[in-house]
């Protein structure tokens, strides 16, 4: 259903109903809005997760990373609800291709609109560092310079 920058020259635009190409921009989201409360109700179990709107399954997917690979959440629909009413920019995220990030570790509360490639390159990161029950230094010092990488800098 989505393509890389490869795949999107060579089909081009004649498979457009098809294939979507998978944006390269991100964006720090930084007025969005999420209370500690509304993040205990998605149940999620973990400081990082990614939101993307599945269009094969109808419904917005829960997933976080780690050893294992992508995990998946169940999504309380109505929390999930009223975070997306009061943040309009989840409901244009593209589906499939492009993800609400959120990194509440180490006391971050970090929201990012990033390409789905990017969910599963901190996967690929976080699986490759993880030493341990807890993922230890390693997984944290890569999970730290990853988000260094999307958070704009300091002028």
């Amino acid at each position: 259903m989505c393509c890389c920058r490869g795949c999107a020259l060579l089909f081009g635009e004649r498979d457009a109903g098809r294939y979507r190409r998978v944006p390269e921009s991100f964006a720090l989201l930084g007025d969005f809005a999420l209370s500690d409360a509304q993040w205990d109700a998605l149940d999620i179990p973990v400081g990082v997760a990614f939101f993307v709107s599945s269009t094969p399954e109808q419904k917005v997917l829960a997933c976080y990373p780690g050893p294992a690979g992508v995990m998946r959440s169940a999504l309380d629909l109505a929390a999930w609800t009223a975070i997306a009413d009061a943040n309009p920019i989840v409901r244009e995220l593209s589906p499939d291709v492009e993800a609400l990030l959120v990194n509440r570790t180490d006391g971050a509360r970090d929201h990012y609109r990033v390409p789905i490639d990017r969910c599963y390159a901190l996967t690929a990161t976080l699986r490759s560092n993880w030493v341990g029950v807890s993922g230890g230094e390693p997984a944290r010092r890569a999970l730290g310079e990853f988000f260094a990488q999307l958070h704009p800098r300091e002028a």
